[in-house]
């Protein structure tokens, strides 16, 4: 695993031909109070780029384009929250996109456990570590523990990926996982709106 450290946006000329895998480290969970602080990106190859935000300070044209990108699949775990945070802090939709949690939730009907540690240890065989989760990502260095925790969410997403799409095929549920993937653009509109919890499609 090799981890690079970019200051407000990607370097230019990566390339990421097989789709990118994409993750955020932001300051809590919620995308109207707590700021974004980091975006990892992994091509799949065990080189991952983490891209450290100033506060307040999102040019990043290069990643804004790549998230833009129509051509470039991205490869998210719960991509719902993080597509929400990238648009409010980068202004970007990001398009098309893949979402491991829908994709294990629609296949592996047989567990409760959809967490990105548990599909990575079960599709690949790779134990993750979560023990630097809940560090302060807004910090004026970032450890070497916190660099390695947050390229490990990307660094196995094009694995887990394949194996999912394997199983959507078999089980026949590629198309409807397809039709979720399209629809979390909406979805993390709503989030951002304020409807977070609320179901619009409940009576």
């Amino acid at each position: 695993m090799t981890v690079h450290l970019h200051q407000g946006d990607l370097p230019a000329g990566l390339d990421f031909p097989n789709g990118v895998a994409i993750d955020t480290e932001t300051m809590g969970l919620k995308p109207g109070r707590d700021r974004l602080c980091v975006v990892q990106l992994s091509a799949g190859d065990g080189h991952a780029h983490c891209v450290r935000f100033a506060q307040g300070v999102y040019e990043a044209p290069r990643l804004k384009a790549l998230l833009a990108d129509a051509a470039t699949l991205k490869i998210f775990h719960f991509a719902r929250f993080d597509i929400a945070v990238l648009r409010k802090y980068l202004g970007v939709e990001t398009t098309p996109v893949y979402c491991t949690k829908i994709a294990s939730k629609l296949v592996r009907t047989f567990t409760d456990r959809h967490g990105l540690k548990d599909l990575v240890r079960e599709l690949t065989g790779k134990e993750l570590s979560k023990e630097q989760q809940s560090s302060d990502w807004g910090a004026a260095e970032l450890t070497q523990a916190q660099l390695a925790y947050a390229a490990s969410d990307v660094l196995y997403l094009h694995q887990v990926k394949e194996k999912l799409d394997a199983m959507l095929k078999r089980e026949g549920r590629s198309h409807i996982a397809q039709s979720c993937f399209d629809f979390l653009a909406t979805r993390a509109a709503l989030d951002l709106l304020g409807w977070v919890e609320d179901d619009i499609f409940a009576h």
